[in-house]
């Protein structure tokens, strides 16, 4: 791993921390405000599966203790070890000094709950499609379901698969099916194999290396989800320091951003049972997907935390 510059890769000058004496910082939450003071000054970027300092502060501390972050709140005032301290305190100088994702200097990140292993080879996964799995496919609601019946989702595809953590998410909810998870990437498979093995679901769940849907045959789905590269040219050439320590395929969609979406739209029909359908993430594309694709009938979806992110489109209004 290479060392990090004295300066950021936008040329500011590394902050100069002041030294923390014994003692200074006791408790978890002395740490937190610690590095939320350091964060703030480095003025680093949060979209890594935690949003502001504060949430990555105690994501960092957390792991840093071996800890969950839903016991954060129980042990927030319970005292730190000297040993314990200078872990924390290492983690915070790297995640300023090196501008790399939290997730990647801790090698995990959670999604719906559940711990993932992550690194460079892959894009630190933040998608919305994990809680709409299980807001719009069954569970409590099962009459706002966008398949009629989630029981007898038999086959589940997986797209662009990264760290494998959507087909993992999709193996829990869907309890019937099994699901096979594509990436162009090797290393990504690498990693998604880590994870399906460590999350026991090797039985359940296939890998496959290679350009979308070659790979697949003639296979067919019930539901085929993806979270593919949908950064434009322009977002390419803005993405902050963070970001760029993330493999640049999982992120470059062509000049509009649309250039993967595209060929998956086109290809899908074909891999789609009749009452099977696809759920697209496309991030803050959906003004040029709308205007790309007029004659679909696009689902727009929202969750707590996006606003017509995520398209819907069942396999009748594909074909």
């Amino acid at each position: 791993m290479a060392k990090a510059s004295k300066k950021t890769t936008r040329g500011r000058a590394a902050p100069k921390f002041a030294k923390v004496g014994p003692g200074e910082l006791v408790t978890l939450l002395d740490f937190v405000r610690y590095a939320v003071s350091r964060f703030l000054e480095a003025q680093l970027a949060f979209a890594h599966g935690t949003t502001d300092p504060v949430a990555e502060a105690a994501f960092l501390v957390c792991e840093a203790l071996h800890l969950n972050p839903d016991q954060f709140e129980a042990f927030a005032h319970a005292r730190v070890t000297v040993a314990e301290g200078k872990t924390i305190l290492d983690l915070i100088h790297r995640r300023v000094t090196t501008r790399k994702p939290a997730a990647y200097l801790v090698n995990k990140i959670y999604m719906r709950g559940l711990p993932f292993y992550v690194d460079e080879r892959v894009i630190v996964p933040r998608s919305f499609i994990g809680e709409l799995l299980e807001s719009h496919f069954g569970g409590e609601d099962e009459a706002g379901s966008l398949i009629d019946d989630p029981a007898a989702v038999a086959r589940v595809l997986d797209l662009c698969t990264g760290s494998g953590c959507l087909a993992i998410l999709a193996a829990y909810h869907f309890q019937n099916a099994t699901v096979d998870a594509v990436d162009i990437s090797k290393g990504a498979i690498e990693v998604a194999a880590r994870n399906v093995g460590e999350h026991g679901l090797d039985e359940r769940i296939t890998l496959h290396r290679g350009d979308l849907f070659a790979p697949l045959g003639d296979s067919r789905y019930d539901l085929i989800i993806t979270n593919p590269p949908y950064v434009d040219a322009e977002g390419m050439a803005a993405l902050p320091p963070e970001c760029r320590a993330e493999p640049k395929l999982a992120f470059d969609g062509g000049a509009d951003g649309l250039d993967v979406v595209r060929r998956i739209l086109r290809d899908a029909p074909d891999h789609l049972t009749p009452d099977g359908g696809l759920i697209c993430e496309i991030g803050r594309g959906r003004e040029l997907v709308d205007e790309a694709f007029p004659e679909l009938p696009l689902l727009w979806l929202d969750t707590e935390e996006s606003e017509g992110e995520v398209f819907w489109i069942a396999a009748a209004d594909l074909a």
